[in-house]
C-alpha cells in the first residue's frame, strides 16, 4: 500500500486522502502537548513556514501512547496547538502510531523506514518521518532530534 493510498481524519473531523499532498515531501510526527519535547512545535512551525512554498507539508498526528501525554479531545490540542505554538501546519486526529490499532499511515512509515535495530516500534512522542515527494525514500528521526537538524535533508529534496 503507497502513503498516497491512506486516508486520515483531520482535527477538525474531515476525512481526507494523504493523494492530497501528491507531489509534496512529508514530514509526518506523532506530537503530544505534554511531552518534554511539546516545545518542538515551534521547529516543526519554523520548517513549515520556511518550506512549504517549495513543496513541504507537515503533518502532526497527536497520539495518548506515551505516557497519556496527550489526554485531550480534537478542540483541545486544536487550542493548544493555536495558542501555545501558533501552529499553522496541519494537524490529525488522535491516533495510536503502535500496537493493532496503529494507524495505516505509521503502520507503512514504520515499515518502510525501521529504527534501531530494525524495530518497527516507535518509542515516544516527536518521532519524525520524511517522506521524499516521489514517495521513494523514507527516513526516520528520533524524538530528541530537534527539527531544524533535518532542515539540510529538506531542503536538499525540494526545488
Amino acid at each position: 500500500m503507497s502513503i498516497d493510498d491512506i486516508e486520515a481524519v483531520t482535527i477538525d473531523g474531515r476525512r481526507i486522502a494523504l493523494s492530497d499532498y501528491a507531489g509534496r515531501a512529508l514530514l509526518v510526527v506523532n506530537v503530544a502537548s505534554r511531552c518534554g519535547f511539546t516545545p518542538q512545535y515551534d521547529g516543526l512551525e519554523a520548517l513549515h513556514r520556511r518550506y512549504a512554498p517549495r513543496g513541504l507539508s507537515v503533518l502532526g498526528f497527536p497520539c495518548n501512547q506515551f505516557g497519556a501525554q496527550e489526554p485531550g479531545d480534537e478542540a483541545t490540542i486544536r487550542g493548544f496547538c493555536d495558542t501555545r505554538f501558533g501552529v499553522t501546519f496541519d494537524l490529525f486526529a488522535k491516533v495510536e502510531v503502535n500496537g493493532r490499532n496503529a494507524h495505516p499511515l505509521f503502520r507503512a512509515l514504520k515499515a518502510a523506514a525501521p529504527g534501531l535495530l530494525r524495530t518497527q516500534a516507535i518509542k515516544w512522542n516527536f518521532t519524525k518521518f520524511l517522506v521524499d515527494p516521489a514517495r521513494q525514500s523514507v527516513r526516520r528521526y528520533a524524538p530528541q532530534v530537534p527539527p531544524d537538524r533535518i532542515a539540510p535533508e529538506i531542503a536538499a529534496m525540494l526545488p
